[in-house]
Parts: C-alpha cells; sequence; structure tokens
C-alpha cells in the first residue's frame, strides 16, 4: 500500500538534491572565469559574497565555512585577479560569511529535530493504521489511503483487514472530520473492530461494538448491544440511513448514564463491515451509513445492494436494526470499498466523481486499481480531492 505523498526526502532527512549542492561550487568556479575574461575595469568579483548564504541552505557548518574562506581569500589577496576588496568591504563580505555560517549550523540542528519528530509521528501514525498485507487469510487485498491534510499519514478515514475465529473480516469507515483531528476517534474505532473480530460471532455484534465506542468516547453510556430505549425517551436522530441524521443534539443517553453533552463534541462514523465465512464463496456486508461497495465481475460493475442502517456513534447500532445481506461470489469477483473522498470529489466544473463508471477502464492498468483510481482521480479533480480518502479491493482466490 502507497500512501506517501511524493516528497524529496519524505520523513527521512535526505540530503538536499544534488543540484542545490552544485550550484555554489559551478557558480564559484563561472564567477571566477568571468572576472579572468573580463577588461580589468569592469568588477564581478563582489558576486561572490552570495555564496556562502546560497551554500548555507545546502551545506553545514562545515561546507558553508570552506566556501566563506574561499570567497574572502579571492575577494582580499588582489594578486589573483579577482578582487580587491579591502577595510570595510571585505570586513562586510567577513560578516556576511560568518553569518552564513551561523545560519548553517541553525538549520542543521532544525533539520535534525524536524527529522526526529516526522520519524516518530510516521512510527505512531503506521502503528494507527498499518499497511494492508497482500493477503489475509484466504482474501487477497490491495489498499490505497491519502489524508487530505498535507504531511500526515492518517486523517479520518479507516479501512483494515483481519482474520479470526469467525472467518475474515474488512472495516472501511469515515469519522466525522478529518486530517489529525480525527485521528483519535479513527484509533479508537480501529482497536474495537480488531477485538470484535476475535470475540463477535456476529456482523450486528461487530457494528454495536464500534457504536458503543463512538459513545464512550462521547461521554454516552455503553449500552448492551441491542437494548431499547427507555420508554419516552427520545433521540435526535432523524432518518437512520444517512449522517444528517446526527442533527445537532446528542443521542438520550439511558437512565443511570453520565450525559457528557455539552462537554464532549458529538461524533458520527459511517462504516462498512465485510465478513468472508470460512469455506463459503460469499461476502456477508453490513453498512452503517457508508457509501456501498462496487462488485467487479467481469467487465461489468455493479452497487452492492444493501440496506443501510444508521452510522455509528447514534446509539442505534445493534441486531434489530442492522441488515446483513449475503453476497455470492464467483470466481474472479473483486470488491471495491471506498470512503466519500472518492464520489464526493469534483472536477473544476463541479461535477461529482463517477467511480463506477471510470473503474472499467482502469482496471486493466498494470499499476493496480488503486493506484489507478487514485491517479485518475488526481487528474480529475486537478490536484486531488480535498477529503480523505480510501480504497479497499477485496477478492477470494479464483481457485
Amino acid at each position: 500500500m502507497r500512501r506517501r505523498r511524493e516528497e524529496p526526502g519524505w520523513l527521512h532527512g535526505k540530503p538536499p538534491p544534488r543540484w542545490a549542492r552544485l550550484a555554489p561550487p559551478v557558480a564559484l568556479v563561472v564567477l571566477v572565469f568571468a572576472q579572468a575574461a573580463t577588461p580589468g575595469d569592469i568588477e564581478l568579483g563582489y558576486f561572490l559574497a552570495g555564496l556562502p548564504p546560497v551554500a548555507a541552505f545546502a551545506y553545514g557548518a562545515a561546507g558553508t565555512a570552506v566556501f566563506a574562506g574561499i570567497v574572502l581569500l579571492l575577494l582580499g589577496v588582489s594578486s589573483l585577479g579577482v578582487g580587491h576588496a579591502q577595510g570595510a568591504d571585505l570586513a562586510t563580505v567577513a560578516v556576511v560569511a560568518l553569518l552564513s555560517v551561523v545560519i548553517a549550523w541553525v538549520r542543521r540542528r532544525r533539520d535534525a529535530q524536524l527529522v526526529s519528530v516526522r520519524t516518530v509521528a510516521e512510527a505512531a501514525q503506521m502503528a494507527v493504521l498499518p499497511p494492508v498485507p497482500d493477503r489475509v487469510g484466504p482474501v487477497r487485498c490491495a489498499g490505497l489511503y491519502r489524508a487530505a491534510q498535507r504531511g500526515t499519514l492518517v486523517g479520518g478515514d479507516l479501512y483494515d483487514v483481519r482474520v479470526g475465529p469467525y472467518g475474515v473480516r474488512a472495516l472501511v469507515g469515515d469519522v466525522q472530520g478529518h486530517g489529525l483531528a480525527a485521528v483519535g476517534t479513527v484509533a479508537a474505532l480501529l482497536g474495537a473492530f480488531r477485538e470484535a473480530v476475535l470475540d463477535d460471532p456476529e456482523l450486528a455484534g461487530v457494528a454495536a461494538r464500534l457504536d458503543r465506542r463512538l459513545l464512550a468516547d462521547t461521554g454516552g453510556s455503553a449500552a448492551p448491544p441491542g437494548s431499547a430505549d427507555p420508554p419516552g425517551s427520545t433521540r435526535s436522530a432523524g432518518s437512520p440511513g444517512s449522517p444528517e441524521s446526527t442533527g445537532s443534539t446528542r443521542p438520550t443517553a439511558p437512565a443511570g448514564s453520565a450525559d457528557g453533552a455539552g462537554e464532549h463534541p458529538e461524533l458520527f462514523a459511517t462504516a462498512l463491515l465485510l465478513e468472508f465465512p470460512p469455506g463459503l464463496d460469499l461476502v456477508r456486508i453490513l453498512s452503517c451509513g457508508h457509501p456501498p461497495a462496487l462488485l467487479l465481475r467481469a467487465s461489468t460493475v455493479s452497487e452492492v445492494g444493501v440496506e443501510p442502517g444508521p452510522p455509528l456513534g447514534l446509539g442505534l447500532a445493534g441486531p434489530d436494526l442492522a441488515v446483513v445481506t449475503d453476497v455470492p461470489l464467483l470466481p474472479g469477483d473483486r470488491l471495491l470499498a471506498h470512503t466519500d473522498g472518492v464520489t464526493e470529489a469534483r472536477d473544476s466544473a463541479g461535477e461529482f466523481y463517477p467511480l463506477a463508471v471510470r473503474v472499467p477502464a482502469l482496471e486493466r492498468d498494470p499499476a493496480g486499481l488503486v493506484e489507478a483510481v487514485w491517479q485518475d482521480l488526481v487528474e480529475f479533480t486537478d490536484g486531488g480531492p480535498r477529503d480523505d480518502v480510501a480504497l479497499l479491493v477485496l477478492s477470494l482466490p479464483e481457485a
């Protein structure tokens, strides 16, 4: 899985590009030969005074000091025929050279600190959302993640594929918000999902566990799955199939619970849960207000018809409202699950990205379907969507 943005020296403190390191010595040689070929009444040597500051951006303090010493030598020794700086002029160049050495030293220290911080951040983010392996149990996997906030590896979308006693289970979700502010919620949901893979025999139980996790994070009660509302209680949710049902108030907490409204922001998330039972050529799918997955069968692409349930975080997920759909799979079938960062991306004319329409032409890309979709999405939106993007392709072996 490729989730890193294409940036020079991304998170690894690589040296500056070669052209930046070659620029100061090349400029030095060019100025010396230009001065030698110029009549004596035209002096170009003072341009050498600009080399130490340039070197400070590509070299450390020692390398910058070497350039500074060479410049002072060429300008101060008139017999060399490059410069004739004396007195205040030479002192000014010396001060510039000294400041350049200081700047190079400070820059190297800041670079080292930045590399250290970024390395720790990368390790933490990769621990939250590690790359999906090519194969989990009998299921083949391919994933791609792009965070909307530049310089981060994790945002408000999430996915994971795990094998457990009830088969291989996958989760694709989208929490409220994006960027670093949503990472805590993503980590909580992933932790709850990984426990549910081992403990809960039914997908509805997995959804209920994730729902309780969000309610606990907003100060609500961790009610058991399928528990009914107390008589007379009301919920603020509208139609339980869309994220808009959350409204502006939290669901009413059951009696005896610590109502954290006013202290904790309301959280909700959409999610798509998939289960590949052992020994069966089918997939069980449960939707919690999430965009439907696409079924790629031969040369056709179709949305998997799953009745969406309420989003997570409303206290509504459970056996009573969860609808699990069994989808038979044929050899060669693939499932493409995604978040709304893909289908809600717009082009310059305001048109939404037609994922289902473009997939048939993209799946023949030798780089892989998820990478092809991402590249096509970048071209469609002229630079990339402004929301987090997650793509996950799952399939059973053709044999």
